[in-house]
């Protein structure tokens, strides 16, 4: 089992490759495997691999091959259920040499093709080539636990897990994908196969894709093999709590196999919790868990941390986060995601990981349980907006605009009530745009990007992603907020975890997102997720002789950062004021005096713009350390050194 980094490339040209340019790529991330390095090169596949060794520590050097020499891997991830897939394949005649999983998907795909994904169950991207067929098969895991990006121009195909790698390859230069600006500023992140980068794209979850360069004309060939299923229709009256139990209790188990310290990232609420508990009862020995908070002890979760681990009998640590810290890691960070970061817990995420690495290589998290069973407030409040819009639709147009501009310019109404009345359906038109992305979602209303974006372009599609996946089954509402959560929010969820925990050179496993356990949970009744107003219900009943009452039924607080104050702090208006630089990337794409205006709204408190200008900020940043050349603007001469 290897949590790792891969990168690599073919040629359709024989000889057109170099063996320095891939040891530059593989070395590029090296913070993901700092425990070995391994190459393979031939006259057009190029392939390297970063290792952090969890199991087989003496074996699984990679790139390895099958017996005769004629496939070679590059692979990241774990599967879990490897030792029962080897006899199998042993009574088919492969014949190990170690005890690593990278051999079982050799010889899996050896025996099977490229369906031998499908046996797999974990968390993985890898590339295998066949040097005597001269093809690539390259796959991702079903939800997107770990990242695959690529390039392809028609003569090269290069693939990384982090897109800083793919930049040293010659034949990729870095440009803004414009294109993408409009879903930014509206989502937060990217949910398609586009990047920040023109060229460069992901390969989605559950698919892979197949390169043939004996074809005529070789194009990689994608086919998905794996979709989360739809609801059946189940009239027996199982038991679904005790069911919910025994599959979690079968996936916490699964993912305790490690020749490496274990511990577990714990916040105090149900989901990590409920993994800690079940880590403590099935572990030999003392359980580590880690938790982060911040000094601002309104935001802060850590007594709820405490209490937990309290409860559970966990040897706790944890670390005290403030702005200082924050804003000076933001840089290093931004680079270590290869693109804006979404959301501000992904730097408490990487300090939390770097406190964690100081004693374990790997960690359980609680990642994935609101997609799986309707654990966000938003869930609740748009079933509720829905329950009541239909009425409201009966009422003339007229009327309701005229109520929502007044909700939005009242002067006798207070700014949190007028705030709170702004996300109900009297402030919002009733379309799921509206009434969902825009509502919970989005840092910029779409009259805002026309503004201070005149030339954005995209701006009707900017949600298409999203709503391809919406619109794609007819389900209750539950099930399709779920459904399109768990493919595009969901997924970028997952590639923060990825990059903060390898950043610190720490694997991070999610239990909860188990494809079987995924599988399960589409078929558990919508009542039994949000149960007379309470999310996650099935989940906390499963768990309940596991957890204080007072940690299970306490309100979510969903690790919030305290970016609101520390974004009116003097301290950080040079941030702020950086947005306006001439030279910077926002310069040639915004109206300048729109972008000022905003400024001041938000400075003189007539706006609060902590949302639109956190992702301003974090694009302007992404702008320095990958376009305009002044990443030193951020990132101190050791930093960069070490990059």
């Amino acid at each position: 089992m290897e949590m790792c980094g891969i990168a690599g490339f073919v040629t359709v040209e024989a000889g057109a490759g170099s063996e320095t340019v891939l040891r530059r790529m593989t070395d590029r991330i090296r913070h993901r495997g700092p425990d070995d390095a391994g190459y393979y090169c031939d006259s057009h596949a190029f392939l390297g691999h970063r290792r952090l060794s969890i199991v087989d520590l003496a074996g699984g050097h990679q790139p390895m091959s099958n017996e005769s020499g004629t496939l070679w891997i590059t692979y990241n991830g774990e599967i879990f259920n490897h030792a029962e897939l080897r006899p199998e394949l042993e009574r088919a005649g492969h014949v190990y040499a170690s005890r690593s999983d990278t051999e079982t998907i050799l010889h899996a795909y050896e025996e099977h093709g490229a369906g031998c994904v499908t046996r797999f169950r974990g968390m993985f991207a890898l590339a295998i080539w066949d040097a005597a067929k001269k093809s690539l098969y390259c796959v991702r895991d079903r939800l997107g636990i770990k990242p695959f990006y690529y390039f392809w121009n028609g003569q090269v195909f290069a693939f990384a897990s982090e897109i800083k790698a793919l930049l040293d390859h010659p034949a990729i230069s870095a440009s803004f994908e414009e294109s993408i600006l409009a879903e930014y500023l509206g989502l937060g992140y990217v949910s398609g196969e586009q990047t920040f980068f023109r060229g460069i794209r992901k390969l989605m979850p559950g698919h892979f894709l197949r390169l043939d360069l004996n074809s005529e004309s070789p194009q990689p060939k994608f086919e998905r093999y794996w979709d989360v299923p739809a609801a059946i229709e189940n009239p027996a009256d199982e038991d679904w709590i005790r069911e919910t139990r025994r599959r979690l209790e079968e996936t916490v188990r699964m993912r305790l196999m490690s020749d490496v310290p274990l511990g577990v990232f714990l916040s105090g609420g149900v989901d990590s919790s409920a993994i800690a508990a079940l880590v403590k009862q099935m572990a030999d020995g003392p359980v580590q868990t880690f938790s982060v908070g911040y000094r601002e002890g309104e935001f802060s979760e850590l007594d709820f941390a405490r209490q937990a681990a309290r409860a559970i009998g966990t040897e706790h640590h944890e670390i005290t986060l403030g702005r200082e810290e924050f804003f000076a890691a933001l840089p290093t960070l931004i680079w270590h995601e290869d693109e804006p970061i979404a959301w501000p817990s992904s730097v408490s995420l990487y300090f939390v990981s770097r406190l964690a690495a100081e004693r374990v290589k790997v960690v359980l998290t609680g990642e994935g349980a609101d997609e799986l069973f309707g654990g966000y407030s938003r869930y609740r409040h748009y079933l509720e907006a829905q329950r009541w819009a239909g009425a409201w639709q009966r009422v003339p147009a007229s009327l309701r605009r005229a109520v929502a501009s007044g909700i939005s310019s009242s002067g006798l109404l207070s700014a949190g009530l007028r705030r709170k009345l702004q996300h109900t359906f009297l402030g919002r038109e009733l379309s799921v745009e509206s009434l969902y992305l825009e509502n919970f979602y989005a840092g910029f209303a779409s009259g805002e990007i026309e503004a201070l974006f005149p030339s954005a372009s995209g701006l009707d599609g900017r949600y298409s992603s999203f709503l391809a996946y919406w619109n794609s089954r007819e389900m209750p509402p539950l099930s399709r907020m779920l459904y399109a959560d768990q493919k595009t929010y969901l997924v970028e969820l997952l590639m923060k975890q990825d990059q903060m925990s390898m950043a610190c050179s720490i694997e991070s496993r999610v239990p909860f997102l188990d494809h079987p356990f995924v599988e399960f949970s589409v078929q558990v009744p919508d009542r039994l997720k949000i149960h007379n107003g309470t999310g996650k219900y099935i989940l906390k009943e499963a768990v309940r002789d596991l957890l204080p009452a007072e940690l299970l039924d306490r309100k979510k607080m969903g690790f919030p950062t305290p970016l609101r104050p520390w974004l009116r702090d003097p301290a950080t208006q040079p941030l702020i004021d950086s947005l306006l630089d001439r030279e910077g990337l926002l310069a040639s794409l915004s109206d300048q005096g729109a972008l000022t205006a905003l400024i001041e709204r938000h400075r003189a408190g007539r706006q609060d713009a902590t949302d639109p200008l956190w992702r301003l900020i974090n694009l302007q940043l992404w702008g320095d350390l990958f376009l305009t050349g002044r990443r030193d603007r951020w990132m101190a001469p050791a930093v960069l050194a070490a990059q």
